[in-house]
Formats: structure tokens, C-alpha cells, sequence
């Protein structure tokens, strides 16, 4: 039997023939302007549609909290409390916030309707939310650490504590605690499992805490006026001094420290640059940045149509 030369796909195709530099060009070309196409949409829809990460303050002598653009200009978010201590956004980005006086917790939608959380507190102060979207309390005068659901029902995470102070979760969901006077900063698992991160410090009131990107944890100190950075291995270091009176810690996208000194508002870059961020405020106590939004499956789908769009006149 005569055998016929075989036939690849390429040939039948026409892929083997002086068409087929010409063909793969234009898809090469094709993929190239849509995937670009596609990221420039998904780059401009983004930056269009997030918000502006503001800057609240709780000014607990004054009574208010002032929100702060990140140009600087002040305005009133909210007033009539009763010395407001610290502050704390859940990932809708409705602000929590602690206030001594009275012994509540309240909730403003971003819109800045008030309602309260919890209430029949002792001493409220530092407030922390895990990825579960529960929000930690600590207790200065207890010496313990409440949990509350999103629902709000209250339970005790951990107690004995000399004066628990500040709160703060790491990527991996562990909490880490100051407590002012015993010098110690303690971590725990989410399953409430306990061990000493640190210890030897001073930590005299006020004492924050805040976690950048990479995993450090910075530590004010109130009675040596500065801020300590721990590596996640525990290593230390001092990255500012001379403040005066330093309380809360917060950090914005970018990586900027932003840290209470007296009647300021302190800005450091991530290399250890200082600037006054703000001034003239009374009593500056806790600080929270306006949480970043997620890209939304629609947003995406949005931008995937923009860059189909854009790919379209292309090839006009």
C-alpha cells in the first residue's frame, strides 16, 4: 500500500505556509494591546474610584473627633463625647470609638450616624479588629481584654493583666498587647494561647502599637518619648526619640508612621523622615486611617470591559 505523507494541523492550517510569521504577529499584537489595554483600565478604575484615606483623630480634651485629609485640612466628624479614647474601623469602614467617660463604645456609618456598640464598660480604651471582623477591647482598669462579634456580644479573650493598653494584629491573626507599667508586650494566638514578645521596656502611659506591610511592630513609648520597632523575629531597635508624650500609632497605605506627640500629629516615612503632619489640636489621642477598599469581581468585569473597548478602536 502507497503511504501518504502525513498532514500536520500547522499545514491544514496554513500555519507551515509564508502566512504564519504574519498570523502569530497579530496575535502576539492582539494579546499584547489587550492585556495592556486591560491593566490601564484596571489602573485608571482604581485610582478613580478609592477614596481618599483619611486621617481620624479622637481628641479626647476637646471632646471630638477631626478627620484629616491627607493634604492636611481638618474638619469636625464628630462631637459631644465624653473624653474619646481610641479609635478602630471595621472593614465596611464604620469607625468604632472608645470613650472613657461615659463607658461606651460607639459605631458611626462612614456617613457619621452614631449608635452604640457596646456599653457598661469600665475604663474603654485601646480597640482592635481581627480578619473575622471582631472587635478587641482592652480594659486599663479590669486588666482584661474583651472580644465582641460583629453582633456585639461580649466575652473575655484574656485577663490578669497589670494595665493592658495598646492592641494590634499581625498578618498571621495574632494579638499583641502593651501593658503599661510591666514593660512587656505579649502576643497570642488566636486560640488565646499566650507568650511574652517582648519584655525590659519601660511602656509607661501611653504606649500604641502599629504593624507595617513586612511584619515589624512599632512600640511608643510615653515615658522615653520614643518609638521602638520590633522585627518578627523580635529584634529591636529605636526608630524615633524626642517626642513628647507619644501615644497612638497608625500607619497608611503608603507606610507612613503617623504618631501623637502633646498637641501634634507626627508624620514619619518609612525610612524615619519626620514632619508635623497637624498641630493645635488639644488632647490628640487615638488615630485610625480610613481603610483601603478591595477591588470588586465587578470592578474587575468593569475594567476587563473598558479594556476590550480600547482594544476595539485599536484595531480600527
Amino acid at each position: 500500500m502507497k503511504k501518504h505523507p502525513s498532514i500536520s494541523i500547522a499545514s491544514m492550517l496554513g500555519l507551515n505556509s509564508p502566512m504564519k510569521t504574519k498570523f502569530k504577529s497579530t496575535i502576539r499584537a492582539a494579546c499584547h494591546s489587550f492585556g495592556g489595554a486591560f491593566f490601564a483600565g484596571a489602573a485608571l478604575l482604581m485610582a478613580a474610584s478609592a477614596p481618599a484615606q483619611n486621617l481620624f483623630v479622637a481628641d479626647a480634651d476637646s471632646e471630638n473627633i477631626y478627620e484629616f485629609t491627607p493634604g492636611g485640612v481638618q474638619s469636625l466628624f464628630a462631637s459631644g463625647l465624653n473624653q474619646p479614647s481610641e479609635l478602630a474601623f471595621n472593614s465596611a469602614g464604620d469607625l468604632f470609638v472608645s470613650d472613657i467617660g461615659s463607658g461606651d463604645i460607639y459605631e458611626y456609618t462612614p456617613g457619621g450616624v452614631q449608635s452604640v456598640f457596646a456599653s457598661g464598660l469600665n475604663r474603654p480604651e485601646e480597640l482592635a479588629f481581627n480578619s473575622a471582623g471582631d472587635l478587641f477591647e482592652a480594659d486599663s482598669l479590669e486588666g482584661k481584654i474583651y472580644e465582641f462579634t460583629p453582633g456585639g456580644r461580649q466575652s473575655t479573650f484574656a485577663s490578669g493583666f497589670f494595665t493592658p493598653a495598646g492592641l494590634a494584629f499581625n498578618s498571621a491573626g495574632d494579638l499583641f498587647v502593651t501593658e503599661e507599667g510591666g514593660g512587656n508586650i505579649y502576643e497570642f494566638t488566636p486560640g488565646g494561647v499566650q507568650s511574652t514578645f517582648a519584655s525590659g521596656l519601660l511602656l509607661l502611659p501611653p504606649a500604641g502599637l502599629a504593624f507595617n506591610s513586612t511584619g515589624d511592630l512599632f512600640v511608643s513609648d510615653g515615658f522615653s518619648g520614643n518609638i521602638y520597632e520590633f522585627t518578627p523575629g523580635g529584634t529591636q531597635s529605636t526608630f524615633a526619640s524626642g517626642l513628647d508624650g507619644s501615644a497612638a500609632l497608625a500607619l497608611n497605605s503608603a507606610g507612613d508612621l503617623f504618631a501623637t506627640s502633646r498637641s501634634s500629629i507626627l508624620e514619619f516615612t518609612p525610612s524615619g523622615a519626620q514632619s508635623t503632619f497637624a498641630s493645635g489640636l488639644v488632647g490628640p489621642f487615638g488615630l485610625a486611617f480610613q481603610p483601603v477598599p478591595e477591588p470588586s469581581a465587578l470592578g474587575l468585569l468593569a475594567a476587563g470591559m473598558f479594556g476590550i473597548t480600547l482594544l476595539r478602536r485599536h484595531q480600527r
